[in-house]
């Protein structure tokens, strides 16, 4: 077997050196477009759990690198002078130079060809290699001349970045914030040998021109920043090798190989320097092609399909946790403005992988300084966070976990029937802080289908007015309902027979403009003026409605592309006059809604506004836009945004994860400085606690994991030991069986990460 290797990076060296130890036979060589010795960057990192895995690799490997590393279990985080120090935090520094040298002493060893110089733009010379490895990096040429084969695709993300040196010695990884007149500066520092380490300095587009900066001046660069972070280096100036700004490529391929080339590392994938995670990338991308190859020997489709098959979703992942994570860094800005200890705990937890557990886990003194600082924000102490209490003008809720709007569709003409009084009731006496009911409509032409609820009648009010009264006598929750209208997205059957399958004997149905929301379903009527005071007084009746029947809380459904959603979002208000076109026209009808909602509900009550703050397709809502959008319901009255996301359209495309909405709440709570609800894909009361820790919501909605366990919050209360005082009486005894059961899962649970950690790799000289 002949394989060519095109670049000498980590990943195509140790892919060389695997290879050739299982097939001692084949022909490998490696081509190099730089000198042996050439190197660019500083130092790279391994984590324990990859050092783990270079050992069972190859040994040979495993101990050169080890006797070159500096290693660190502390993590420190240093904004302007205070510093806290984060322990448990396995991780090793190498020079990248050093690190090259030592895999290409082992490809030496091993009996793999290295050809230094020699830069490969034409593969015709390769015409007889069984394999063709590009490993030739970020800009890889290769790539490049087929990237329609791969489908590849290069997203140049907003902050700027240089990559440097100093002599400033570390004992601990560090990201150093600087406040500075232009904007915030960061350094992500570490030690990856005696006497260096590494100093990636970013900071956003505007602070680097408001700064100064040129691109390629490394003179200047290196004088400003080691101005900047006087303190920070003390005394040890900064050291540069092609040291220029840029910008970090983020980049993905559909495919990872072509006839019988393929992709492994930057080449084929780009994960943040934020997660440290380039280098391991590159080498276990390297361990998986090489494995493929071995097992199937010269049959490329299988090699290639097995490749794509060990590492296409870990890989996935990681670069979704790095785009998270860099995203953070890209508004860090923001998130300046909180007090010490909840910013570092915004830093360590920011790609959502790490939670308030896996720290306390690692270091349960610095989790306690963050609680104790949360705690001491809502002068209590040692409470958890999501049972902590939270008020919104005279609603005053135990704890800060919702049940999120989720439709029933089992009412009759609009009418709440004994399965909507369990259903609600038993959340109720589950613990929830607040409920929010399903959309219920303003209209019986506003409705999604015919089994939605109504709060137009006298007879609803009632109806509904059993249920809160039961959760006002019977328990310390709050009940609040979401009032809406369907828009295009009406008149369809109930969802338990099938997906928008539009009514034979429907109604007309009103949008902002006449397009339909999906093939199958009839285009809507665009509304006009005399169709906007008919839905602004319906939206005031019901607003009067909620309150006869004795709802806490109102919440006005402006999301998911319905009636009022349609106006917001540039995908479906298509329209020429003044409630189309710039933003502050498709604002008009909404605010005149709620304007007019707000005048005729109880003022000691508040309100909230559902909005989506993406549509997840091309051209619909930007950042900027929702952030005007919350700033507008805010000054109109609003006291709290509930920040959702899509479903505007039906080909939208949103990029599905853990907790995956949260950046959204976040952007608006910190930005808008006003209160907000988050949502999507949250699962457990880790999350719940991290994420308003976080300070990224002040409440978290619930969907479906309420929807089978009405006593989530019972358990969630029991697993963290923390006694309510608003257990129902007829259920008090209960609680000498969850308690002990929870503690028990949770001493289990606890026992099993330690076990799963990876093994410390420090040396006795580290």
């Amino acid at each position: 077997m002949k394989i060519t290797v095109i670049g000498g990076g980590p990943g195509g060296l140790y892919f060389s050196i695997l290879t050739k130890k299982a097939l001692p036979h084949a022909q490998i060589d490696i081509y190099e477009r730089n000198k042996a010795d050439d190197s660019f960057g500083f130092g790279v990192v391994f984590s324990d759990e990859t050092l783990s895995e270079f050992l069972t690799r190859d040994p040979k490997s495993y101990e050169l690198i080890r006797s070159k590393f500096a290693y660190w279990d502390d993590l420190d985080v240093a904004r302007d002078g205070e510093v806290v120090r984060i322990t448990g935090n396995g991780f090793c520094g190498c020079s990248r130079k050093t690190l090259l040298q030592l895999l290409q002493q082992r490809c030496v060893e091993e009996g793999v060809g290295l050809h230094f110089e020699a830069n490969v733009d034409d593969l015709s010379a390769f015409a007889d290699a069984d394999y063709i490895v590009a490993s030739d990096g970020i800009n890889s040429q290769i790539r490049e001349q087929h990237s329609d084969d791969f489908g590849t695709e290069i997203d140049l993300k907003k902050n700027k970045f240089v990559w440097l040196g100093s002599t400033r010695p570390l004992d601990a990884f560090t990201y150093f914030f600087r406040s500075t007149p232009f904007g915030t500066f960061v350094a992500h520092t570490y030690q990856y040998e005696q006497g260096m380490s590494t100093w990636i300095f970013e900071c956003a587009p505007e602070t680097w021109e408001k700064a100064g900066f040129i691109t390629t001046d490394e003179e200047s660069t290196i004088t400003k920043l080691a101005e900047i972070f006087k303190e920070e280096l003390q005394g040890h100036g900064l050291i540069s090798n092609r040291s220029h700004w840029r910008q970090f490529p983020a980049i993905t391929n559909k495919h990872w190989s072509k006839d019988n080339i393929v992709l492994i590392g930057d080449a084929k994938a780009t994960a943040h320097y934020s997660i440290g995670s380039g280098t391991k990338l590159a080498m276990e991308s390297a361990i998986a092609l090489s494995d493929s190859i071995v097992e199937f020997g010269t049959d490329k489709e299988k090699a290639f399909a097995k490749y794509e098959q060990l590492r296409r979703n870990r890989v996935e992942t990681i670069q979704h946790a790095a785009n998270v994570s860099l995203d953070w860094f890209e508004n860090m800005d923001r998130h300046m403005q909180h007090d010490f200890m909840q910013f570092a705990f915004g830093v360590m937890t920011r790609a959502k992988k790490v939670t308030f557990e896996n720290l306390a886990m690692r270091d349960n003194s610095f989790t306690e300084k963050v609680l104790s600082g949360f705690n001491a924000e809502n002068e209590i102490k040692n409470i958890p966070p999501a049972f902590t209490s939270f008020q919104l003008r005279d609603m005053k809720l135990e704890n800060r976990i919702v049940m999120s709007a989720m439709g029933q569709y089992s009412a009759n003409d609009g009418l709440v029937n004994d399965w909507h009084f369990v259903h609600y009731a038993a959340r109720a006496i589950g613990g929830v802080g607040l409920i929010i009911t399903e959309m219920t409509a303003i209209s019986p032409t506003g409705r999604i289908t015919p089994g939605c609820a109504g709060i137009w009648s006298e007879k609803q009010v009632i109806a509904w007015k059993k249920i809160t009264h039961f959760v006002h006598e019977n328990t310390k929750g709050k009940i609040g309902i979401q009032i809406g209208h369907s828009g295009r997205k009406g008149s369809i059957n109930v969802p338990s027979a099938g997906n928008n399958i539009p009514l034979e004997d429907g109604w007309e149905l009103i949008s902002s403009s006449p397009i339909a929301f999906a093939e199958q379903m009839p285009v809507p009527k665009g509304i006009d003026a005399s169709d906007m005071e008919i839905v602004i007084s319906e939206f005031t009746r019901a607003a009067i409605n909620a309150d006869k029947a004795g709802f806490d809380m109102i919440e006005l459904q402006a999301h998911h592309g319905f009636l009022l959603a349609s106006f917001l979002s540039p995908l479906t208000n298509k329209r020429t006059d003044h409630f189309g076109g710039s933003l502050e026209n498709r604002l008009r009808f909404p605010l005149q809604v709620f304007h007019a909602m707000r005048k005729a509900f109880n003022s000691d009550k508040p309100m909230s506004v559902r909005i989506s703050a993406s549509d997840w397709a091309e051209n619909g809502i930007t950042m900027e836009e929702v952030i005007s959008i919350s700033n507008a319901f805010k000054e109109a009255g609003a006291d709290i945004i509930n920040v959702s996301t899509g479903n505007t359209v039906s080909h939208q495309k949103p990029q599905l994860g853990r907790m995956w909405q949260t950046p959204f709440s976040d952007t608006v709570r910190n930005t808008v400085h006003v209160p907000t609800i988050t949502t999507g894909f949250i699962q457990d009361i880790d999350q719940i606690n991290t994420i308003l820790l976080n300070g990224r919501a002040d409440l978290v909605a619930l969907g479906r994991p309420l929807l089978l366990d009405p006593n989530f919050v019972r358990h969630a209360q029991a697993y963290e030991n923390f006694r309510p005082d608003d257990i129902p009486k007829q259920y008090i005894t209960g609680t000498s069986h969850l308690y002990p059961l929870h503690a028990s899962d949770r001493k289990e649970k606890e026992g099993m990460r330690k076990a799963l950690k990876p093994e410390s790799h420090k040396t006795i000289n580290n």
